[in-house]
């Protein structure tokens, strides 16, 4: 019963984990202007059911493959459950489960192409992160890699998930270049804003809930249901923190209570608890989560001072608080939590445990990171000069909806009182 039970559990984690692309739905055409809506939704089913294919075929044996070694795994392609459960968890559950982390990862590296991105380029760079990028980096992990074996603390994904998505981000945004209108000649910005700040409300929202799968789905199991609540419990102190910090220091720093920034926060604090929900106290969570909520507003103020045109912050919220919540493993973890109950690594800096732990955390990030944006650049790059990267500028004056999909996400608001078809927003 126990482990039928369990079963459901991570089965039930798995679809909330995957109902996060609904959020990330709402969260990228909310934060974009209209004549995109359209497209965003559409794209993102569109690579969903890809990584399915491609993941099924490659990406579970590279990450879970039963010939392994420290550096990948092999075997396991095009992988078939049935009949090798071995009374612990159901591989077919455990497959969908490790699937649905793929494709959040996938999703948020679609942030540094938005507006801009060919759908030829989408379905190139789908395939070639699904299979060569995430599963390795999944691999060095959770799957028994090198970084598995020194002990590196990612609970569920701070820097698996999210890391390695914002630096295929960064990878993009960079070949892409800014949209047009981001930046002025003298290098000041303007403000490109999304047309729906309700649809981007929702979508952290939707993401919110769903991260209680994300994160206490990974506990893949309820034989101590403690434990899951446990983890559940510290993702929501963290989040909380981090969206009320986020509004303060905004408003504390501009004058206004900036929304998009206070929803920004609060992903920011899920992405910081990601790594560390099992390892640490809920005092360390809401610090965590404060520390998250104030470094993403900097971040975004850093980036775009760059000159780089992140439309829905995934450098900023994925990517840069991603290596806070990774490294915050090396200062807060608890003996007790590491070591007796998760039983990986060692207490953090803060907690007695000294340097050791928090030089592993660094270990991973750089590692992680570096491999993930090395190879996502070489691949677009090579994307690049094959079939282009990005639409012309009459197409993005248009609007992806139209020049890509030759219709509209909105078709009534873009008619012009006389019936003719315009663009707007």
């Amino acid at each position: 019963m126990e482990l039928q039970l369990s079963a459901l559990w991570v089965m039930l984690s798995a679809i909330l984990v995957i109902l996060m692309q609904g959020g990330f739905i709402m969260l990228e055409a909310g934060s974009t202007r209209m004549k995109n809506a359209g497209h965003v939704a559409g794209k993102t089913i569109f690579t969903f059911g890809l990584a399915t294919i491609v993941y099924w075929a490659v990406g579970w044996g590279f990450a879970y493959g039963s010939d392994s070694n420290p550096f990948i795994g092999f075997g396991d392609f095009f992988y078939n459950p049935f009949g090798l459960d071995d009374g612990s968890l159901p591989m077919s559950v455990a497959f969908l489960f490790q699937f649905a982390f793929a494709a959040i990862s996938l999703t948020i590296a679609w942030g540094g192409f938005a507006e801009r991105g060919k759908l030829a380029a989408y379905l190139i760079f789908t395939v070639l992160f699904t299979a060569f990028i995430y599963p390795v980096i999944s691999h060095w992990i959770w799957g028994g890699g090198f970084l598995a074996e020194d002990g590196a603390q990612d609970f569920a994904g701070s820097t698996v998930v999210h890391l390695t998505g914002a630096m295929a981000a960064l990878a993009a945004t960079i070949l892409l270049k800014p949209r047009i209108g981001k930046f002025n000649k003298d290098g000041s910005a303007n403000e490109l804003p999304g047309h729906n700040q309700v649809f981007t409300t929702i979508g952290v929202l939707i993401l919110w809930v769903g991260w209680f799968g994300f994160n206490a789905g990974s506990t893949l199991g309820i034989d101590e249901a403690f434990f899951s609540g446990y983890v559940a419990f510290n993702t929501q102190l963290a989040a909380g923190a981090a969206a009320i910090v986020a509004l303060l220091v905004a408003w504390a720093f501009t004058g206004k209570a900036d929304i998009g920034t206070m929803l920004n926060g609060a992903l920011a604090g899920l992405v910081a608890i990601t790594a560390s929900c099992a390892f640490v106290e809920p005092g360390a969570a809401v610090v965590i989560g404060m520390v998250a909520g104030a470094l993403v507003f900097f971040s975004m103020k850093f980036f775009e001072k760059m000159k780089i045109d992140d439309p829905i912050y995934a450098l900023s919220v994925h990517g840069a608080i991603g290596i806070w919540g990774t490294l915050a493993n090396g200062l807060f973890a608890t003996k007790e939590l590491a070591e007796d109950t998760v039983g990986v690594g060692t207490a953090g800096l803060f907690y007695g445990g000294g340097f050791g732990q928090l030089w592993v955390q660094i270990e991973s990030v750089v590692i992680a990171g570096a491999y993930a944006f090395v190879l996502s650049f070489v691949f677009l790059l090579i994307i690049k000069k094959i079939v282009g990267l990005r639409v012309t500028e009459e197409q993005e004056i248009m609007g992806l909806d139209l020049s890509e999909h030759g219709t509209y996400g909105y078709p009534e608001q873009m008619k012009s009182a006389s019936g003719s078809t315009t663009v707007k927003g």
